[in-house]
């Protein structure tokens, strides 16, 4: 295949039409083949769909058709249900011919059944919906956090079980004309998995390929694959890689996105734009979620406005430049030269041009940066400011340039949320690229505070510096098991001052450890009103009861030596995770 030197990879259509690059500097997207989820065609030249997932039980049907109209209604294109066993799945019969009737033949929206450890569940509900997700890590396989070894053959022995039992389902699937999404999720690797790759991005890969590797041999193609982390460093690089290992194996699926456990509020959004706003930055991505710990519906216009705005670089001015190839390596940070506190292996730092009153202030005004020789500022106006600040650093490294670079953008918008989006989306993956050392936000008709705070949650979206609590939480769906929304503002209250901490607040065990795989400490629904309690992944307090809980967390925070007064915290910590 010809090699693009502004892309470093090509992609080659399985339907024989020509081929598209991925480059670093232009935007296009990704080439796929199309996939038919109901009467909603997704990959190829399709728009980006927009989804989200309802958090009702199934078995109360009329409260799960009334929110996934509401979801409908926002604007989402495919509503997912969780369905934990045989009897949920079989309810999705019901909820589905409801929904057809309201909609009709010709608008009737796809339903996505969600499946985890109930192969089962996944046989009854190929026969009512439109798309079944499975999760690898613990569709066939187990997950008990178990280091078991595997001999080859052993290990041989296993995939053979496993194709086995996913035959029974692409059988199906194809009787039926049913999507498939394998939906792989960071923490939630199977032991086999584990105890050969480990918990790494070539592992979660690999968790995917597998299955993937079998619906090519066996012809089926109506295949959508997610691979999410709640962190962004490992959910970028992650599909990164999985988008080169499908390459050379010529394999063409669409791509879902999603950052899970984003949170909710300006973090959730920020979080999700930083990540699934990197990907789609590169092409990459055919449908998307944002997760928040919010209602459903409240999720599909954020997503809908991200789409929009990366999207709309589709046929800018072309860019010129030249790859410097160190740059494509995983974890990637250019070397500079350090200029006070700016560059030199020091965390990026925050540039303002107004005056801040707030707690957390910038590290430089304007009037600092012009007086400093050393620095670099890099300010973009381009449709693809990504492509054009990647195009300068590019060129700066290739040139052996070594000044650290600020990056300067100025944002004209009246609404903070739509500024936030926009800002994260186009900051957070020259972050997470490695290429800059500071960001300088301008935007003239929000306030000062909110534009320095927007430009700190960007940098810890991004894991390069750590000023606030981190809350790693799920977006709620019918298998939590508890109020998520209120009990995360009872957390957040009492710990919002460790700034040094990240805390997983999931609804159920099967967002538990697994989930939270990088958290100090994890509030994990155990049973209807019980909750358990984790430092790491260990299990340290089981079923407390949830009026206790937060205090019972505060007090596990205190005893393992975390714990730390608000008026002796450091609030402009420069910590970089």
């Amino acid at each position: 295949m010809p090699f693009d030197s502004l892309s470093g990879e090509t992609l080659a259509a399985e339907n024989g039409r020509s081929q598209r690059t991925m480059d670093l500097f232009n935007y296009h997207r990704r080439l796929t083949h199309t996939v038919r989820v109901g009467r909603l065609l997704m990959g190829s030249d399709y728009p980006v769909r927009v989804q989200s997932m309802a958090n009702t039980d199934t078995n109360d049907i009329a409260a799960s058709v009334s929110q996934a109209k509401r979801i409908i209604q926002a604007g989402g294109e495919l509503v997912r249900f969780t369905a934990q066993g045989t009897r949920e799945a079989e309810h999705l019969e019901q909820i589905n011919h409801e929904l057809l009737a309201w909609q009709g033949a010709d608008e009737k929206t796809p339903l996505v059944a969600d499946i985890h450890f109930q192969p089962r569940a996944a046989d009854v509900a190929a026969r009512y919906v439109e798309k079944v997700r499975i999760n690898p890590g613990n569709y066939v396989d187990s997950k008990h956090f178990d280091h078991i070894e595997y001999s080859d053959q052993d290990y041989a022995e296993e995939l053979l079980r496993l194709r086995d039992r996913f035959l029974t389902l692409l059988t199906l699937c194809k009787t039926h004309h049913t999507a498939l999404r394998i939906g792989v999720n960071h923490g939630s690797l199977s032991d086999r998995i584990m105890s050969r790759y480990g918990d790494t991005p070539l592992g979660m890969v690999e968790s995917c390929m597998e299955f993937l590797r079998i619906c090519k041999q066996e012809h089926f193609d109506d295949v959508v694959i997610s691979i999410k982390a709640s962190n962004t460093v490992v959910m970028v690089e992650t599909v990164r890689l999985l988008v080169k290992t499908m390459e050379t194996e010529g394999m063409t699926y669409p791509l879902h996105l999603g950052v899970t456990e984003a949170g909710d509020g300006e973090d959730g959004r920020i979080k999700s734009a930083v990540g699934i706003g990197a990907l789609l930055a590169d092409g990459i991505g055919d449908t998307i979620r944002v997760s928040l710990s919010e209602p459903p519906e409240a999720e599909v216009p954020v997503a809908r406005q991200l789409v929009n705005y990366i999207t709309s670089r589709n046929g800018h001015e072309a860019l010129s430049g030249s790859v410097y190839e160190p740059a494509l390596m995983p974890n990637f940070r250019r070397k500079t030269d350090a200029c006070e506190r700016i560059g030199g292996g020091q965390v990026p730092v925050v540039v303002s041009d107004r005056p801040c009153v707030s707690v957390l202030q910038p590290d430089y005004t304007d009037a600092q940066i012009a007086a400093l020789q050393g620095v670099c500022v890099i300010r973009s106006v381009h449709q693809n400011p990504v492509g054009e600040v990647r195009a300068a650093v590019h060129k700066m490294m290739l040139q052996e340039d070594a000044r650290p670079v600020i990056v300067c953008r100025r944002y004209d918008d009246t609404d903070l949320s739509d500024f936030q989006l926009k800002a994260a989306a186009d900051m957070g993956v020259l972050l997470l690229d490695g290429l800059v050392d500071g960001l300088w936000l301008q935007a003239p008709n929000l306030d000062s505070v909110q534009v320095v705070q927007t430009a700190y949650g960007i940098l810890q979206a991004a894991r390069r510096r750590m000023t606030k609590t981190e809350y790693i939480s799920c977006p709620s769906c019918g298998r939590t098991l508890y109020d998520l929304q209120s009990t995360i503002q009872r957390i957040k209250q009492a710990t919002s001052h460790l700034t040094h901490l990240k805390i997983g607040i999931m609804g159920c065990i099967v967002n538990g450890p697994g989930e939270m795989a990088d958290a100090d400490y994890g509030y994990v629904g155990a049973q209807r009103g019980h909750i358990s309690l984790y430092k790491g992944q260990q299990c340290v307090e089981h079923n407390v009861p949830e009026q206790e809980a937060v205090a019972h967390l505060v007090a596990l925070i205190k005893q393992s030596g975390d714990w730390i007064e608000p008026d002796k915290k450091s609030v402009n910590s420069l910590k970089e995770d």
